[in-house]
């Protein structure tokens, strides 16, 4: 017999700020003097909402997955590799539920933004938008993300799995068990 049980994982990500590349945050462009460092386009909400996902499968992390040491991923689009791992949660029998981002940056301002990741990262989990909490806050000037030095982003996200339960057999077996614990 099957159920169905709510799994959920965290992912989190930071990336340096550097001149001389495009900011890309949620999976859209975002205007800025710099863009975040790294192997792919340095997506953090992104890189976090694929781990947060790897992790509620128990699927491992994204650098096990898409490893930096890999020419296939260099500069690419981290929407390809959220995709991958969402596909691998369909094969496995998970339904994404939803999921919450807060990005930490100092600048630029992204209030203006928000909506289109929102509706970036509900097309590219097969979601509504209204199963997609979407958030921005600064660090108060504290450490390298309130000097402007970085941006980071949390993600939760929860999913729904299919469930073995066990057979009335072996539920039956274990309640004289539990019975004498309780001093029936």
């Amino acid at each position: 017999m099957w159920g169905r049980v709510v799994r959920v994982g965290q992912g989190w990500d930071i990336h340096r700020l550097v001149a001389g590349r495009a900011l890309r945050l949620g999976g859209i462009g975002v205007p800025s003097e710099r863009g975040l460092l790294g192997h792919s386009d340095g997506d953090v909400v992104l890189h976090a909402v694929t781990d947060a996902l790897l992790g509620a499968i128990a699927a491992g992390d994204i650098g096990q997955h898409f490893p930096d040491t890999d020419p296939r991923y260099r500069g690419i689009d981290s929407g390809v590799l959220l995709t991958e791992v969402r596909a691998l949660a369909e094969r496995r029998g998970h339904r994404i539920g939803n999921v919450d981002v807060t990005i930490l940056a100092e600048r630029p301002k992204l209030s203006a933004h928000l909506a289109a990741m929102q509706e970036r990262l509900a097309e590219l989990l097969g979601i509504a938008p209204a199963q997609v909490g979407i958030k921005a806050k600064t660090a108060e000037g504290l450490g390298a993300i309130g000097a402007g030095e970085a941006i980071a982003a949390l993600a939760v996200i929860a999913v729904t799995a299919r469930a073995r339960r066990r057979s009335a057999a072996r539920r039956t077996k274990r309640q004289p068990a539990r019975a004498r614990r309780r001093g029936a």
